[in-house]
């Protein structure tokens, strides 16, 4: 199997997902991808074949929607629980919320603070791992906080995740008081 390196760009960190026209920001929900075919009809036109990831035995496809509206997938990320961490194994996304004309900003950011609330409730600390493209890491140090452990190999740690997951899920702490 090809080695595939993450390669999305985290515009900005918002509180949600923000449209770059208007700057109208939206609550948004992410919910794991259970249904084959909607994700391969959700994915036409898409840079990766989710469908197969999706297959994948010990993998967790998840996506990201403007709260209400489930029929538009606006990022989708892949994740594979490794016993210690979450391992971010894909995130893409849509179409229509990448380049100079995307509709959305926010979207890779928020499906990041995700995995690290994920796996801060299975009880890893928040920490997330991943391997970038060597011409992203800079901006994910820069923008996640994110911290080089190999040569293309980076984690999200603990501080730097609570700090995602509140810019995010600002009541995920409120409601564990």
């Amino acid at each position: 199997m090809k080695k595939r390196y993450l390669d999305f760009k985290v515009d900005t960190l918002t509180s949600s997902i923000e449209n770059v026209r208007t700057g109208e920001v939206f609550e948004t929900e992410i919910m794991r991808v259970l249904d084959e075919h909607a994700l391969r009809k959700g994915t036409f036109g898409w840079a990766f074949d989710w469908v197969t990831e999706w297959d994948h035995p010990n993998r967790e496809v998840y996506a990201l929607f403007k709260k209400g509206a489930y029929s538009e997938y606006h990022g989708l990320v892949s994740c594979t629980d490794k016993g210690d961490h979450i391992f971010m194994d894909l995130l893409e996304n849509a179409p229509s919320n990448k380049g100079r004309a995307k509709l959305y900003s926010g979207v890779a950011a928020n499906l990041v603070a995700f995995l690290c609330k994920k796996s801060l409730e299975n009880g890893y600390r928040g920490v997330v791992a991943f391997e970038p493209k060597t011409k992203l890491i800079e901006h994910y140090e820069k923008m996640l906080g994110a911290q080089r452990f190999a040569p293309n190999k980076m984690f999200i740690n603990t501080k730097e995740a609570y700090a995602l997951i509140h810019q995010y899920f600002p009541d995920f702490f409120h409601d564990r008081l």
